[in-house]
């Protein structure tokens, strides 16, 4: 009796990890058909189930020019992935009672219009609190630096009253910096260093910009151009490396490079506790803000919800919160099917978010 149990043990768990490798394969092939179809040069996939890295996947090339391929190391640029770094390191401070994302923002910023002092820390998170923008399509508006664009910002007017539209900007972002390492005492990157990334073991996390020097770091590239004289992007036939800066006041907003491995690190750290104290902070900063018009907005499409620092997918089943970055890095949350997805690419305008729904239908 004991070898018939046994035996069908063993047939159990044979069928269940062909049906498991078929699955990964079958994921594969459907990835590198829209690598194919989106003409992306290389990427890294990463599924966890169960908080557990189920597939880990390098595909493609990372730099063209001399065909060095895409590994498990390689680093990406992941710009607005960075907010979440934020939203966590927000509600850490409010853990240790240093801030409350209710509070408004004049309790911690001096010289700041009349008209900005009512609104909130969450506003900020949320992108509704109102305000213009401290960028425009060439980068920082004036061109001056980072404080001369801060003075200029604080004359324009606002763009709504705090919590009637979702307006996404780099001001929140830049305020929220300052907030951070005045209730903290020290600069954003080192608090984030010190309170996310050393406590996972998260190594291969940078701060930068594009032509900065990190090993392993894979450029981005785009197909598109800017018309100097328009200032409109204008899609090509041939591939073109792009480059960023990052101002370093605004870190909170983008800037970050990493690797799609370290990155689960990441989510499965946040999903098990080890960097918020319950869930109850991870269901705030993932909850959909309302407008007071009592709607929801975001950037449309499929994410039609933001929260606080979180574009959120709302509809009746596999409810999801995202992260996006510079249209080529994103990863999906799908908690109620305990599924997350990641995917970084080096090609700006790849839609990874889209990819990711396809590829998470294997799971659903």
């Amino acid at each position: 009796m004991r070898n018939i149990f046994f035996i069908l043990l063993l047939s159990f768990f044979s069928f269940n990890l062909v049906l498991s490798q078929h699955k990964k394969t079958e994921i594969i092939n459907c990835l590198k058909k829209e690598m194919e179809d989106k003409k992306i040069p290389g990427c890294q996939l990463i599924v966890l189930k169960d908080d557990k890295i189920v597939l880990s996947q390098a595909i493609g090339t990372a730099y063209l020019p001399f065909s060095v391929p895409v590994r498990k190391n390689t680093v990406f640029s992941i710009n607005s992935i960075s907010k979440v770094f934020t939203s966590v390191a927000v509600m850490q401070l409010q853990n240790q009672n240093k801030l409350n994302i209710n509070d408004r923002i004049s309790i911690y910023m001096d010289s700041i219009p009349e008209n900005w002092k009512k609104i909130t820390i969450k506003q900020l998170m949320s992108h509704t609190s109102g305000l213009p923008d401290i960028e425009d399509e060439k980068g920082l508006i004036g061109d001056k630096g980072q404080d001369s664009a801060w003075l200029k910002v604080k004359k324009l007017p606002l763009l709504s009253e705090a919590g009637e539209q979702f307006n996404y900007n780099a001001t929140n972002y830049y305020i929220l910096q300052r907030i951070i390492e005045k209730c903290s005492g020290e600069p954003f990157e080192k608090f984030v260093r010190k309170n996310q990334f050393d406590i996972l073991g998260i190594k291969q996390i940078f701060y930068g910009n594009s032509y900065d020097v990190i090993k392993n770091k894979c450029p981005t590239y785009s197909y598109y151009s800017q018309d100097k004289t328009t200032g409109e992007y204008i899609k090509g036939v041939k591939l073109k490396e792009t480059y960023e800066e990052f101002p370093s006041k605004m870190i909170t907003d983008a800037g970050a490079f990493t690797t799609a491995e370290e990155m689960a690190k990441w989510i499965i750290g946040l999903q098990t506790g080890k960097l918020l104290n319950n869930n109850k902070d991870i269901a705030a900063i993932w909850e959909p803000v309302k407008l007071k018009n009592g709607s929801y907005d975001g950037f449309g499409g499929l994410l039609n919800a933001y929260a606080l620092g979180w574009p959120v997918i709302t509809r009746k089943n596999h409810f999801a919160v995202a992260s996006i970055g510079g249209g080529r890095a994103a990863f999906i949350i799908y908690p109620e099917d305990k599924l997350a997805i990641i995917l970084f690419t080096n090609l700006t305008g790849a839609g990874p978010e889209e990819i990711i729904e396809k590829l998470a239908d294997f799971y659903f």
